[in-house]
């Protein structure tokens, strides 16, 4: 029986290939963007009692409503911002999930969507996917910051929409609030939407505050932002997180999550309901991973690895130009078979794979985890 494939161009994503490899050659994994540690046992004991106290059928479709009045509350006292958590909050399956419900519900084909690469590899399938062009606008290294006036020319009369994300995942770097203010300026002057992609939201180092699309008034009211519990609590497999959305857009959004999963985990929305009745449990996310990358970069301050220190995510970029002048995906291969260290090759992510000689590491691992990785990277 002959299929023609929607995504003729999508092959295995490169964090599957590279895990597979990671398990194959029993190499440390660095790959992949997850924790090696346990999440919080209190968190887990919520979810048990949560399903002894029978919390195990549907819950309602745009997610149990104690949640979406703490995520509420927790963006107020965040940005000084309100959604309303009836019509303007919605759980989802992670982030990836809402992602692929905006598109969904917003981009026609012969729509235009631009996105800043290098990207996290679901954006472009799913516009594609939709009928979408994805317009990528490359970010250099080693600082990844865009020019706004590159970005406007860009645009034509068929854009619809921009996707960004910070912090910025592969490079750590995060939008200030002069790109948001300029981001602000292009997407109103051109009736345009946005997805704000702040899965790391609570991951952001050395003082910097979160410039999260709910602090611009004009932003907000034209943009799905997109968070991941996931990421904040160390439970990536739960895949659960949330849409932000004014309610114009909420609507559209619901119409189409409702038909693509209903609804998401019912024991697991009772447990971080009730786990965030305590902000310190992600108050304190930014001095527990900067404690982590600077463990990391202290081991590699010898080795011949250029680093900039990551300024949010749990993702540390290493530049490995004056090492060897192979392709970052042959680099990575040959760390992985010949070294027992995965990580991922950034041109991946990269507009027709544009390769800057940097690895991305991740340091959501145990100090141990960390050390014998240092340990093989300073000897190459």
């Amino acid at each position: 029986m002959m299929v023609m494939s929607k995504l003729p161009s999508v092959n295995t994503s490169i964090f599957s290939v590279m895990s597979a490899m990671a398990s194959k050659y029993e190499a440390i994994n660095l790959a992949q963007g997850f924790p090696n540690f346990e999440s919080d046992c209190k968190l887990n004991e919520l979810v048990t009692k949560a399903m002894r106290d029978k919390h195990n059928q549907y819950a309602p479709m745009p997610g149990l409503l104690s949640l979406r009045e703490k995520i509420s509350e927790k963006i107020e006292k965040e940005h000084r911002v309100s959604y309303n958590p009836k019509t303007e909050i919605t759980i989802t399956a992670g982030a990836t999930q809402a992602i692929f419900t905006a598109i969904a519900a917003t981009i026609n084909k012969g729509d235009e969507v631009i996105i800043f690469t290098p990207a996290y590899d679901c954006y472009e399938p799913t516009i594609t996917l939709f009928g979408g062009k994805t317009i990528a606008y490359q970010l250099e290294a080693p600082y990844y910051k865009p020019n706004w006036g590159e970005v406007k020319n860009l645009l034509t009369q068929k854009t619809k929409m921009l996707i960004i994300n910070t912090p910025h995942n592969p490079s750590g770097t995060l939008f200030t609030k002069e790109d948001m203010l300029a981001l602000q300026e292009i997407v109103v002057a051109h009736n345009l939407l946005v997805i704000s992609d702040e899965v790391y939201e609570h991951i952001i180092f050395d003082g910097h505050i979160h410039q999260s699309a709910a602090r611009f008034s004009a932003l907000k009211n034209r943009t799905f932002i997109t968070a991941s519990f996931g990421k904040t609590f160390h439970v990536t497999g739960w895949k659960l997180g949330y849409c932000v959305a004014p309610e114009v857009l909420m609507q559209e959004f619901r119409k189409v999550h409702q038909y693509n999963v209903f609804c998401v985990n019912h024991p697991m929305q009772v447990a971080i309901s009730n786990y965030l009745e305590d902000s310190d449990k992600y108050m304190a996310l930014p001095k527990f991973y900067e404690n982590k990358r600077d463990t990391f970069l202290s081991l590699m301050k010898d080795s011949k690895f250029a680093i900039i220190p990551s300024q949010g995510t749990y993702f540390q970029l290493l530049g490995f130009a004056e090492i060897t002048d192979e392709s970052d995906i042959a680099f990575a291969e040959r760390l992985t078979k010949n070294y027992g260290l995965a990580t991922i090759p950034t041109s991946v992510f990269n507009n027709k794979q544009k390769d800057f000689k940097q690895l991305r590491v991740c340091f959501a691992k145990t100090d141990e985890t960390l050390r014998e990785a240092a340990a093989i990277l300073q000897s190459i």
